[in-house]
């Protein structure tokens, strides 16, 4: 490829020779740059491909629709993220195109695949003239990353070196080089406790909304609603606690950053505010705007906070730099420098790096590229000072509005809570300033989701993934060409004179052998299973499928008693084995505190954290596996305790990934997990705020407020603490029964697929687009898919799906919500995620009733919130999150569907009062579906 456009030095002359590309789901479109359109089938195009080069938009998505491995062809996309790298791009080449400025014609209702190959060519012209610009506004290291990229044989290598009008190899750039530091700053006193009272969290709600902004009451009542959590609380862990569940469509986001705000300025302090989901973390972003429009204030008053997973280290792509990858993943490297340079933050994960070049290059590089096995070894990093995660965490200490996911807030106080329990009083407060210490000041939003957020951070599992991962934290990289950073390599400079220390260190590395090695599940299928850990696991896996069978595509899970043949000898042996690895462990931690407390004026600051963080992640550690593991493996071999019957559940597993198993474990959950929450976060903090739309559960449509709301407080904590929560609703200002329709279709045969796609074919038609087909199994939603594609691309009506579509779930969405007469489909990651205002989103279709899924962990949950009644609940709020969806403006109208005529009656109280619900045949719903989304 490179050496045929190598022969045109001029860029602009050689696009005049490229054709572009659209690719639709049974034909694509090719065309010329003098204009010339031929339409072809998939079979002819894939000929095309392999002979020469074409402009294309999204090489995964075009490679899947034709069934190739891959193509010769020049991504657009690819070019965007070099030429503005940290600038967000839909994937698609309207995305493209709104991105550059450039307008798409407009005379047809949709964007034709013509409007799309033509603007395929504009970008690029757009593009390579930009980088040819003398004034160009990404120069920074631009001509050295292009050429290592060209002799990696990138596609856009010679076009872009010839706007760039680069002949001679530059000097080495590397980006680390050229990202500023951050500096040490004083430890912060503690925060204030000065109220906010509901006028003052009012006035500055005003202020936010400015003058012409329309006057909801709604809103102004949230706002002193919110103001009451910021109270200061009156007794040891009994925090001020709000319980506020406000309708759609109040605008409960400003509503709370009005009052968090007021006090965090009041009292020098910090409001941590939590989602559960990335969309509304962005949401958040875009509104903090408004409370900071000078971006440099902006960028010090608030911050996202994100696990260390979620950000790039440095060190790593330092590592793979200087590695021998393939020409592909020198490539991706070269993208990745591109966009490190003006990323504001460093996050791969859902901020401004371009979400689909996982799917262009494989997610597996770059999750080598941030921290997910914990290696950081802070400041013996060459690029410590630089260090995006050392960054946030600092920018956070002096923020006055962290955002952040209920995930990492949990994950925190529970290591704070684990860590002190080896610290003195003296130590828990003067480590670090504000960071030694949690926050006092919390906001839950999405709080509906607390309990499954719960669920995942205090839960326990002895698995061969989560061994192993323990063991390359202690060991390193054993079989990798990579520089180990096991805990000698991040550990052993700082104790070279203390042989106490360095004695314990190489016991705990001896010790970790008995975890499972790489390879642990080949050699648990072949039946060679090496050590205690393998042998255990090798146990687990037989008793999973002697008892659960081989179902092909789910996960596999079965009880562990009674226990089978082996079992508990080999849980004995395994736990004598952890006992010997947790003893130097605790040990060395505690050597690593003796040493910052009697040499803490020796040593440098960094030396000093490092101390500190090593010794708490192996704290962590230690008590993973002695308050988790050890426990769990207990218990098999003694018949458990009341009490551990009363507040957990165990279970095997065979985990599979879309029907390939990955993993093999046992697993360890509260059947209440609402109660560790309490304990760890709620406890630990002074106020707090947790909202929803969808708080509490209406068992029918006669209210019974103190059962609805006593629901809320068992699913948020709130029942666990003593003092009463301050509890308040605040309806919709939505007219539902004038902007919505709800059908039952009660004439279809579920079990038929072929019903099933004319179904939603038939409705998604009907609505023009703008629709949501959401599943509760990714079998049937693929099957809907094959038969749903072609049709609506010959109505003009794009469908994307998870699942099917190489592109992560929030960008599904992001294109979902622009693309206006789109369809999507999707599971309950795409329910939760959604939110679309407009008529982009003015019909959900459902394929059944979401009904909890019969695991024993459910069982458990059902046997003691309620039987049926905890199955209706968990429905019900799923019912109520996806019709919620559909209305977010006074000016929406939505239509609900539900193609399950077994749906009971009970569970109809999940939607808003007044909105009747009509039980009828499909050919009726498609009808009224047609004229009640009819335009005006």
């Amino acid at each position: 490829m490179s050496q045929s456009l190598m022969q045109f030095p001029d860029p602009f002359e050689a696009l005049s020779r490229l054709s572009a590309l659209v690719v639709g789901s049974s034909s694509g479109v090719i065309v010329s740059p003098e204009g010339e359109v031929e339409e072809l089938d998939h079979g002819t195009l894939r000929r095309r491909l392999r002979s020469r080069p074409y402009l294309i938009c999204n090489r995964p998505v075009i490679a899947r629709r034709l069934g190739m491995a891959g193509t010769r062809s020049l991504d657009v996309l690819e070019l965007f993220a070099f030429v503005r790298p940290a600038r967000f791009c839909l994937p698609l080449p309207r995305g493209l195109a709104e991105a550059l400025g450039l307008d798409m014609p407009h005379h047809r209702p949709h964007h034709s695949p013509e409007d799309e190959a033509l603007a395929l060519m504009a970008a690029t012209q757009t593009l390579l003239r930009e980088l040819a610009d003398p004034a160009y506004a990404f120069p920074e290291g631009v001509h050295a990353t292009a050429h290592r990229m060209a002799e990696a044989g990138w596609s856009w290598g010679p076009l872009v070196l010839g706007a760039l009008g680069s002949a001679d190899t530059p000097r080495p750039w590397q980006v680390w080089d050229h990202l500023p530091e951050w500096e040490e700053d004083a430890p912060l006193p503690p925060a204030g406790s000065e109220p906010v009272s509901p006028a003052e969290a009012q006035a500055r709600l005003a202020a936010l909304l400015g003058p012409d902004a329309e006057q909801r009451t709604s809103q102004q009542d949230y706002a002193a609603l919110a103001a009451r959590s910021f109270a200061p609380p009156q007794h040891e862990q009994e925090p001020v606690l709000v319980l506020a569940e406000a309708g759609t469509g109040i605008g409960k986001t400003l509503g709370y950053i009005a009052p968090a705000s007021l006090w965090a300025e009041k009292n020098d302090g910090a409001v941590w505010i939590a989602t559960y989901t990335k969309n509304l973390q962005r949401q958040l972003d875009q509104e903090l705007s408004r409370l900071y429009p000078d971006p440099a204030q902006k960028m010090r008053k608030a911050v996202i906070r994100k696990g260390r997973e979620n950000y790039l280290c440095l060190l790593n792509l330092q590592e793979l730099a200087g590695s021998a990858i393939h020409n592909d993943g020198r490539i991706l490297l070269g993208l990745v420098e591109r966009w490190a340079r003006y990323s504001r933050d460093g996050d791969m994960i859902g901020g401004d790096f371009p979400s689909w070049l996982g799917e262009h290059f494989g997610q597996s590089r770059l999750s080598q590229l941030t921290d997910r096995r914990s290696e950081c070894i802070y400041s013996a990093c060459t690029h410590y000072k630089k260090c995006y995660i050392e960054k946030s965490k600092r920018r956070a200490r002096k923020a006055s509005l962290v955002i952040a996911n209920h995930a990492l807030v949990m994950i925190q106080a529970a290591t704070r809570s684990e860590v002190v329990r080896d610290t003195s009083e003296q130590d828990k407060t003067s480590r670090d300033g504000r960071d030694a210490e949690l926050p006092t000041r919390y906001i839950f939003d999405e709080g509906h989701h607390l309990f499954d957020a719960a669920d995942s951070a205090f839960s326990a599992h002895l698995t061969g993934q989560e061994g192993l991962e323990l063991r390359r934290w202690i060991r390193g990289a054993e079989k990798s060409s990579r520089r180990s950073r096991g805990l000698k390599g991040r550990l052993e400079e700082l104790i070279l004179e203390d042989e106490e220390a360095h004695g314990l260190l190489q016991e705990v590395i001896h010790q970790a052998r008995i975890l499972p090695a790489e390879g642990w599940h080949g050699r648990l299928i072949d039946g060679g299973p090496v050590g205690p850990a393998e042998a255990f696991l090798a146990l687990v896996r037989a008793q999973v499928y002697a008892r659960a069978g081989r179902e092909e595509f789910h996960s596999l899970e079965c009880a562990p008693h009674p226990t089978g043949d082996g079992l508990v000898e080999a849980a004995d042996a395994l736990a004598q084995a952890l006992e010997n690895l947790i003893r130097p462990m605790a040990a060395l931690s505690r050597q690593l505190l003796k040493k910052l407390d009697t040499e803490a004026d020796s040593l440098e600051s960094g030396a000093r954290n490092r101390l500190d963080s090593l010794s708490q992640s192996i704290a962590r550690r230690r008590e993973m596996l002695e308050h988790g593991w050890v426990p769990m493996l207990h218990d098999l071999m003694t018949p458990p305790s009341e009490e551990t019957l009363q507040n957990f559940v165990d279970w095997f597993e065979v985990e599979r990934l879309q029907g390939r198993e990955v993993n093999v474990g046992m697993h360890r959950h509260w059947i209440d997990p609402s109660r560790p929450f309490a304990e760890t976060v709620l406890k630990s903090a002074q106020g707090v705020l947790i909202t929803s739309a969808t708080l509490r559960d209406r068992l029918t449509e006669a209210h019974n407020p103190d059962i609805e709301w006593h629901t809320a407080e068992v699913r948020t904590g709130a029942a666990h603490i003593l003092t009463p929560p301050i509890r308040q609703s605040l309806p919709s200002p939505f007219d539902y029964p004038a902007q919505s329709r709800i059908f039952i279709v009660n004439d279809m045969n579920r079990r038929s697929l072929d019903q099933l796609a004319a179904a939603y074919r038939e409705l998604f038609l009907a609505a023009g687009g703008g629709a949501l087909g959401l599943f509760t199994a990714i079998s049937r939603l693929r099957g809907v898919y094959q038969r749903l594609a072609a049709p609506l691309e010959d109505a003009g009506l794009p469908l994307y799906a998870q699942h099917v579509d190489p592109i992560n779930v929030a960008t599904l969405i992001d294109i979902f919500r622009e693309v206006e007469h789109s369809c999507l489909l999707g599971t309950d990651a795409v329910r939760d995620g959604v939110d679309v205002p407009g008529p982009a989103l003015r019909l959900c279709v459902f394929d059944r009733v979401p009904w909890p899924r019969p695991t024993l962990l459910h069982k458990a949950r059902r046997e003691k919130f309620g039987r049926q009644a905890y199955d209706d609940l968990i429905t019900r709020l799923r019912l109520k999150q996806a019709y919620g969806r559909l209305i977010r403006r006074q000016t929406d109208k939505g239509v609900f569907v539900m193609l399950d005529g077994a749906t009971p009656s009970r569970l109809l109280s999940a939607f808003p009062e007044g909105v009747v619900v009509e039980r009828l045949g499909l050919a009726d719903a498609i009808r009224k579906t047609r004229e009640f989304l009819a335009p005006e």
